[in-house]
């Protein structure tokens, strides 16, 4: 069967990539972004023909299947972001993290039949896997710009850091990446609003209370830069913030729903 053939070889592909980045951490030289990258690219393709196989083509939402696409959209993004900025640090936490899921996803989550939606409800959970795809990876780089400036400050910049970008176009990339995740979260809650009957049901109420929240943080973020030159700390911490209420909008609630209370939302 294809799922059992191209699985194994998605998370060894994944792997590699994974191991020619992390060489700065074991002193072993500097990373081998372009054979990385093209490892994980290979990989990349390999899972969208695992879960084309495994979902037999259908859009499974279900909460590992869901992690998976996450997780397999934002491996394809830290190779496309890859091809502008050098961002390789990246692929050390999103690569490993994406076999793990695909592994989980395939040999050890249960069972689960992709639930019948429509190409409008589709397009809908597509921007949005984008968008929470796109932000998460802006949080991430919140995350190693904190670092290079606590590292900067104590005259301690570790060897996997010199990976990154230099600190300002670090920053630079964080915010081009907010505001591309900004506009897609904005076509998310769009289409939802055009597209999903009953948007403030039971089950969708904090999901979109929640989406809103965050759209309004990143929202103020963009805007404080752009008007006051937001930058550092308060750009990190917002960043951070509106990602966690994405994360408890769209993870959260899953995790409750299908693994406490055993229903499908």
């Amino acid at each position: 069967m294809i799922v059992h053939f191209y699985t194994p070889l998605a998370i060894l592909c994944y792997l590699i990539a994974t191991g020619l980045l992390v060489r700065p951490l074991l002193n072993a030289g500097p990373p081998l972004t372009k054979p990385a990258m093209a490892a994980a690219l290979v990989a990349v393709l390999l899972q969208l023909a695992v879960s084309l196989g495994l979902h037999r083509g259908a859009l499974d939402l279900h909460f590992f299947a869901a992690l998976g696409l996450v997780a397999g959209t934002m491996s394809a993004l830290t190779v496309l972001v890859n091809m502008a900025r050098p961002v390789a640090a990246l692929g050390v936490i999103v690569f490993p993290l994406t076999a793990i899921l695909l592994g989980t996803d395939v040999y050890l989550a249960p069972a689960t039949t992709p639930l019948q939606i429509d190409w409008q409800i589709k397009l809908h959970v597509t921007i949005a896997l984008l968008a929470f795809g796109v932000l998460l990876i802006a949080a991430l780089l919140a995350i190693f710009l904190s670092m290079q400036e606590r590292a900067l400050r104590r005259h301690r910049f570790n060897g996997w850091l010199r990976v990154l970008p230099p600190l300002t176009l670090t920053e630079g990339l964080l915010f081009k990446l907010i505001g591309a995740g900004f506009v897609l979260l904005t076509a998310t809650l769009i289409t939802g609003a055009l597209f999903v009957d009953n948007l403030f049901g039971q089950h969708l109420v904090h999901k979109t209370i929640l989406s809103i929240l965050a759209w309004l943080v990143f929202g103020a973020l963009l805007f404080g830069r752009w008007r006051y030159g937001w930058r550092g700390r308060p750009a990190v911490n917002l960043t951070l913030i509106g990602m966690g209420m994405l994360m408890l909008a769209f993870l959260g609630s899953k995790l409750v729903l299908e693994l406490i209370l055993h229903r499908v939302n």
